[in-house]
């Protein structure tokens, strides 16, 4: 459901898979039921039979078989459960593509990576799609009008249904080039649904909630709920040239999913960071932050940087776009800050920036596109998965 000033909210018709074996209201049952994936959606060649709740013969030797196949597929038994938030930061070459599942099976797809490259990173964000059993996404989120976000929309649409796209107008940049990127999105946003959001806006998807924190080059005029502490980094932080471009109107958001959080601001510059966290910290703390503008110089202000204190931050970096030094800093001596992932080695900072091998899903320039995923539970806890080694770390919540 989403929530934009006094319009009427956009209702999601499907509903998340009931619990097999207890009614609404906890109470144990005894019909037929049958396993899904979220969405009602079953896993490609996968007999599920209806069984009773209560009768187990048999069932132990169904849940191994069960195990088996899911691990073949690439799923594992969590991906059925229902009491889960689940992210993928899908490795579009330096561009963003995050697809974000709520436990009810609702979807939202902050930006669809580049268009080109013979569809790749469709190709890449549809595959993503499919592992988590969705065959639609429900919200389609572009943050601001360039390349790297809105390209991919148009090739993604070929692959994937689209049901409701949301963005902060239309673009602010002007020109034959500005116009011809932009011209497609339009076209397709036209033919569905479609929000324009502004801060202090909400999107929920069940129990998870965005709360827009920037959008159109606008910031959150009162601080969110938990933060508003004065911040004495902005003395020490200088105020830079106005960004004109697209990304200072980048749409910026809060996830919240019981006590954990989650910062993406997108591709949001230096000024509109500050604004956010200067005199006081808007934002509050978080437990992920996604590192801002791919890791830029002209983001990642450590007056916001280290307001919000991460305690794990994903840098959604291509091998030879983003990862600056200056960035880098930053983040790594923001106070309370356990640990960074990338998806890629990013080249230009050298091995004295990168982090060790484990934590970087694509340390090779040439690819197979391997994604880091994140899973987080309402009490705080959360795991990230690299994909390309399955190395993986689990967060305990954080005592705020």
């Amino acid at each position: 459901m989403l929530y934009a000033g006094t319009r009427r909210p956009v209702r999601v018709n499907h509903r998340a898979p009931k619990h097999p074996c207890r009614n609404n209201s906890g109470e144990e049952t005894h019909r037929p039921v049958s396993l899904s994936l979220h969405n009602g959606a079953h896993p490609p060649f996968w007999p599920v039979r209806a069984f009773r709740c209560g009768r187990m013969r048999g069932m132990k030797r169904a849940s191994f078989r069960l195990s088996v196949l899911l691990a073949a597929l690439g799923w594992t038994l969590s991906t059925l459960a229902a009491d889960s938030l689940r992210m993928v930061f899908i490795d579009v070459e330096g561009g963003q593509a995050t697809l974000i599942v709520a436990p009810n099976g609702e979807s939202l797809l902050v930006d669809a990576g580049w268009p080109g490259f013979e569809g790749r990173d469709a190709e890449r964000i549809a595959r993503a799609a499919q592992s988590l059993g969705l065959h639609q996404i429900d919200y389609m989120l572009v943050t601001h009008y360039h390349l790297d976000h809105v390209g991919g929309v148009p090739p993604l649409l070929e692959r994937i249904p689209l049901r409701r796209f949301i963005d902060h107008g239309d673009n602010t940049e002007t020109g034959e080039r500005a116009e011809q990127l932009a011209e497609p999105y339009y076209e397709l946003r036209a033919k569905a649904d479609h929000m324009v959001v502004k801060p202090g806006d909400q999107i929920r998807l069940g129990p998870v909630t965005l709360e827009i924190v920037a959008a159109r080059g606008e910031v959150l005029s009162r601080p969110l709920a938990g933060a508003g502490q004065a911040n004495p980094r902005c003395r020490e932080v200088p105020h830079q040239p106005d960004d004109p471009t697209e990304n200072a109107k980048s749409i910026g958001f809060r996830l919240s999913f019981g006590k954990f959080r989650f910062l993406d601001l997108a591709d949001l510059t230096w000024n509109l960071e500050q604004r956010l966290a200067c005199p006081e910290n808007k934002l509050g703390t978080v437990d992920v932050y996604l590192v801002t503008h791919h890791g830029s110089a002209l983001s990642n202000n450590p007056a916001l940087v280290h307001a919000v204190q991460p305690r794990v931050a994903i840098m959604n970096n291509g091998a030879r776009k983003g990862g600056d030094a200056a960035a880098w800093q930053v983040v790594r001596t923001s106070p309370g800050l356990e640990d960074l992932w990338q998806l890629h080695y990013a080249l230009k900072a050298g091995e004295a920036a990168n982090v060790p091998e484990s934590f970087i899903a694509n340390p090779e320039a040439e690819c197979k596109g391997y994604n880091i995923r994140l899973e987080a539970w309402p009490e705080g806890r959360f795991t990230v998965t690299n994909e390309r080694n399955q190395f993986s770390k689990t967060y305990a919540p954080r005592t705020r």
